[in-house]
């Protein structure tokens, strides 16, 4: 008999393409149901009706949101979403209201940073970009793991390859977080909670698992043991 099928909401990414390697990633064989949210679909009521949340990734947050008022720099994008911005702040506080396993990605990290009173780089520079921004396909480098963190836990390793697609980066660390990964050029790759004592799953990367297949890389912990973590997690409440 097969167990009801998890329920996973995960914000739209702007990209019929790019939310289908969440999809993918997600749901692999199993009996898992994504629900797509936007902010012109979604009730915010029915958050609590699932079993976890993914904070996608996407175009760069409007800077109001981490207090910048500078809305001209490079690679800005020509134009911002912010009600999208708004709709995933309120997903993020009904999540946590709901104690609902919470996974960021990319621009979901940052979200996130955001949330809790950090700060971005908004645009990371010539010699960073050339190693993490979106050019015709995804970069890929190395992190390096802090010990002792829920991701070293998960992944068991201190080092590991992953994919990046940003040119913004954590600035100022928002309060109640702690880094848990970052790049051989310094920047900060993942966040989780500081104090985990009574919290729901919350981990936060800046790259991208979902699609890490595309590059043969699908089976590293950057992204294998990520999604196991993730259901495990789910399974626990569901």
């Amino acid at each position: 008999m097969m167990h009801p099928a998890i329920k996973i909401g995960v914000t739209y990414t702007g990209s019929d393409e790019k939310h289908s390697n969440y999809v993918q990633w997600l749901k692999g064989s199993d009996p898992i149901e994504i629900i797509t949210l936007q902010p012109q679909h979604t009730d915010l009521s029915s958050i609590k009706d699932f079993d976890a949340i993914v904070l996608s990734g996407g175009v760069d947050m409007h800077p109001r949101f981490y207090n910048n008022p500078n809305i001209i720099y490079p690679n800005a994008p020509l134009h911002f979403h912010e009600k999208r911005d708004e709709f995933e702040i309120a997903v993020f506080h009904e999540s946590q209201q709901c104690q609902l396993p919470l996974l960021g990605i990319c621009r979901g990290m940052q979200l996130i940073n955001c949330i809790q009173s950090g700060t971005l780089r908004q645009d990371i520079g010539t010699i960073s970009n050339a190693i993490h921004r979106f050019e015709e396909h995804d970069k890929a480098h190395g992190i390096n793991i802090v010990k002792g963190t829920l991701l070293s836990e998960i992944t068991g390793v201190t080092r590991t390859m992953t994919n990046s697609a940003h040119h913004q980066c954590i600035d100022l660390l928002g309060e109640g977080l702690t880094i848990n990964c970052g790049s051989d050029d310094g920047i900060i790759e993942g966040v989780e909670w500081t104090e985990k004592e009574n919290r729901p799953f919350f981990l936060a990367i800046q790259w991208h698992p979902e699609r890490m297949y595309k590059f043969h890389l699908g089976e590293l912990p950057s992204a294998k043991n990520i999604r196991d973590r993730f259901l495990k997690e789910i399974k626990k409440i569901a």
